[in-house]
């Protein structure tokens, strides 16, 4: 691994030189009925993790892993999912090491004027997915009253709803009666692929800006975005949720892997929602909750511990760096998913605690951890963006102390983060806030009919779709 200065490195020589580099080899201790000892394990992960990031050097960009490939490992949404997940640390140990450089790079990456986190250097690979990621973040932030950026620079709730915004505008009903395209510009490869992904991070963002803010509007949209990624067939009866479909075939050609953060950040978004109504909704969206959580806990965690199905095999792992980060998402998704959730918490919790179990057993001591967490051991799988194994690592610690959690706020329970509701428009000639009209609803009537009655006969696997192609 890289160390970021040469005092870490004189130390690692020294022991090398009088033989006590074999301590880095035994595993990593940690006692998962202790609060502090789990901790003190997530310190050593979360600095190992660090280790990784360049943007806080001279001369390099703030707010970026290495990359995009060829010039590194990582794509610019991962490092979203990094400062998302050092929040998560903050928020459940308390550890605010991280926190100066986590807030100068949420600003730095929304970037001026438009501040919803569309850099135009990312053009070439820039998804909804993508810009999602970096949303949840800022939500995130909000939600938890991470320190707020200086007055004069953008604050979390108006970056989230920046996103929301930039994406309402590209919600179209031309091709299959609605949904997000993968990519933003139409010149993209991919821009004809509607995958689960970018449009459940916008029912998770919509849901989440409900709640803060207890505007109906964006309920409205989360509702929407629910019943077009069921109708479409994304999400089956048994609380399957496929990857998605390619325009030119009406999104009937569906491509049926799944990937876990589609199911994770799905859940989470409907508990969410399952929080904030009442009444026959709440019950609706109880439901759902149970089902997805039922699903996921039985389809990824086999024996309970995380494993990522589609490419991590019982011979072989075919994961590449962005779902070597993957487990994280799910562990984070979950603890969030019992806060507001009650219901669920004792099964999250049982689930949480064997996997992490599992987690652990794959780390040394020094921190570095390896991806497969059921095997008892370390597997010296850390040559694919290792930055992804840490995160996952990291996340599974902190979500333990899901006890110590003070929200999610919002903007009446002492939330401080300040929104603006027509944050982004500058990037679009758009109606942020457009309300659901009834030909909008018969659109998602109409696409469940469209897929009921072709699903069965056009069902084809298609290799691709979540993030860079997978």
């Amino acid at each position: 691994m890289r160390w970021k200065n040469a005092s870490a490195t004189a130390a690692l020589l020294l022991c090398a030189v009088t033989g006590t580099s074999a301590q880095a080899r035994s595993k990593l201790q940690v006692n998962l009925d202790s609060p502090d000892s789990i901790k003190k394990a997530a310190k050593v992960v979360a600095a190992n993790l660090w280790s990784y990031y360049r943007g806080d050097e001279p001369g390099q960009t703030p707010g970026i892993l290495p990359g995009p490939p060829p010039g590194g490992d990582y794509y610019w949404w991962q490092a979203g999912a990094m400062f998302g997940t050092l929040i998560d640390y903050w928020h459940y140990t308390g550890d605010n090491t991280y926190n100066n450089e986590t807030i100068r790079s949420i600003v730095f990456q929304a970037e001026p004027p438009v501040n919803a986190f569309m850099p135009r250097n990312w053009t070439a690979s820039l998804g909804n997915d993508d810009q999602g990621f970096w949303g949840m973040t800022a939500m995130l932030a909000a939600e938890v009253n991470f320190p707020n950026p200086a007055p004069t620079d953008p604050q979390y709730l108006a970056l989230a709803q920046a996103v929301f915004n930039t994406q309402a505008a590209r919600w179209e009903t031309a091709d299959c009666a609605g949904g997000l395209r993968w990519q933003v510009p139409h010149t993209n490869n991919g821009y004809d692929y509607k995958n689960t992904i970018a449009n459940v991070v916008f029912l998770n963002i919509a849901a989440r800006l409900a709640r803060y803010t207890n505007n109906d509007t964006y309920a409205e949209w989360a509702e929407r975005t629910w019943d077009w990624t069921e109708g479409v067939g994304y999400i089956t009866e048994n609380y399957d949720v496929y990857d998605g479909a390619n325009t030119p075939h009406n999104c009937t050609n569906i491509n049926p892997v799944q990937w876990s953060p589609n199911a994770a950040v799905l859940l989470h978004g409907a508990a969410i929602m399952y929080n904030q109504t009442t009444g026959s909704k709440q019950t609706l969206w109880q439901n759902r909750v149970t089902g997805l959580l039922n699903r996921t806990v039985d389809h990824f965690f086999p024996k309970g511990i995380m494993v990522e199905r589609p490419c991590e095999l019982k011979d072989r792992v075919q994961c590449n760096v962005d779902q070597h980060s993957f487990k994280g998402y799910m562990h984070r998704a979950l603890a969030s998913t019992a806060i507001v959730a009650p219901f669920t918490r004792d099964t999250v919790l049982e689930t949480l605690r064997s996997s992490t179990k599992g987690a652990v057993e794959s780390c040394l001591s020094d921190g570095t951890c390896g991806f497969r967490w059921d095997r008892g051991e370390y597997d010296g799988d850390v040559d694919r963006g290792p930055a992804g194994q840490q995160m996952s690592a990291l996340a599974a610690l902190s979500t333990l102390l899901l006890d110590n959690s003070k929200g999610p706020l919002t903007n009446t329970t002492g939330g401080t983060s300040v929104g603006d509701p027509n944050a982004g428009s500058n990037a679009f000639e758009l109606d942020p806030m457009r309300h659901i009209t009834v030909g909008d609803r018969a659109g998602a009537a109409i696409v469940t009919i469209v897929v009921v009655g072709s699903f069965m006969g056009s069902l084809v696997w298609m290799s691709g779709g979540w993030f860079e192609l997978f």
